[in-house]
């Protein structure tokens, strides 16, 4: 079985672990979202890093691609299915600073790096002074920035710090450069942040099955589907978070104006025996009352449906 990953060490790591469980080779195969250093926003989103792996597993090139869940664009490509996510890392957010500061000890004005409009609106919600820079670059040149004494960069390109997925720095063993968590129920993640993504052929999930958990592919799906009815892009400050808990499936999402200054919050639950739907169905309550909030005036979100749904009345 040949599996297609990035070349990243991130990526490298991650998909090894799904090898092994299917006893499988590795391919590796690079998109343009590893060459170019433009920001992603630029280079047309998450789904630049997805498509030359959909490519090859189209191609037949591999039997199976592993993406990181979060990084799919939220529409589905014709012939090919999520056949498997593995049980979920980490979903939170972390903090690599200098000299082991935590957010509040950074100084005034700090400069903190970071390539998602999410963690940026976050960041100057809790603090406004912050000069946040845009970055690009796999984990370790990122984390080379950071610091006084940050070897060849120049000081116009140093960091005080950076904000990384923790499921990443675990991933590649650099746990170490953590100097704080940040909470989830205050820094809800990117939707399916820490979860990956087996992709097959329509047809062939059962070549992937042994390595699905069903309670991360819920939450994961659950927090895409917000995603996906707000319509909101890489541009869009959205952290959504699902818990999946003693039976009872939750969901939380928050959508932020870009400077950080506002931002509005839904949240809801239900048992998912008592729906035929429970993914979707909550999805709808949680967007349609972030629409209602006044969501799509703090952020570029192309949802502008009526948000009283089908049959309403007047």
């Amino acid at each position: 079985m040949r599996i297609g990953t990035r070349g990243s060490a991130l990526a490298l790591a991650q998909a090894q672990t799904v090898a092994e469980r299917l006893g499988a080779e590795l391919v590796v195969i690079h998109s343009e979202g590893d060459r170019s250093t433009e920001s992603l926003s630029s280079l047309g989103g998450t789904g630049v890093f997805a498509s030359a792996l959909r490519d090859a597993l189209l191609a037949d090139e591999v039997d199976a691609v592993i993406h990181s869940f979060k990084d799919l664009p939220t529409v589905l490509t014709p012939g090919l299915s999520i056949g498997a996510v593995p049980k979920r890392a980490d979903a939170r957010d972390a903090l690599c600073a200098r000299d082991g500061l935590t957010l509040a000890e950074l100084p005034v004005g700090a400069r903190i790096g970071t390539g998602s409009p999410r963690r940026r609106a976050q960041l100057l919600s809790r603090r406004p002074d912050l000069d946040v820079v845009d970055v690009r670059g796999n984990i370790d040149t990122r984390l080379g920035r950071v610091g006084a004494e940050a070897g060849d960069v120049d000081a116009d390109h140093r960091l005080d710090a950076v904000v990384l997925a923790a499921a990443g720095l675990d991933r590649i063993h650099r746990l170490d450069a953590i100097t704080e968590y940040f909470g989830i129920d205050g820094w809800p993640t990117a939707p399916a942040q820490g979860a990956l993504a087996v992709e097959v052929r329509l047809g062939h999930e059962k070549q992937v099955a042994k390595v699905d958990h069903t309670p991360s592919r819920l939450t994961a799906e659950a927090e895409r589907a917000v995603l996906a009815l707000l319509e909101a892009g890489c541009a869009a400050p959205v952290g959504v978070h699902a818990l999946h808990d003693d039976g009872l499936l939750f969901v939380s999402a928050r959508v932020y104006r870009e400077d950080g200054s506002e931002y509005v919050t839904s949240s809801h639950a239900l048992y998912p025996e008592d729906s035929s739907d429970p993914v979707g169905e909550l999805a709808k309550r949680v967007t349609d009352e972030l629409l209602a909030a006044g969501a799509a005036d703090l952020a570029p979100l192309a949802a502008s449906r009526d948000i009283r749904g089908p049959g309403a009345s007047e």
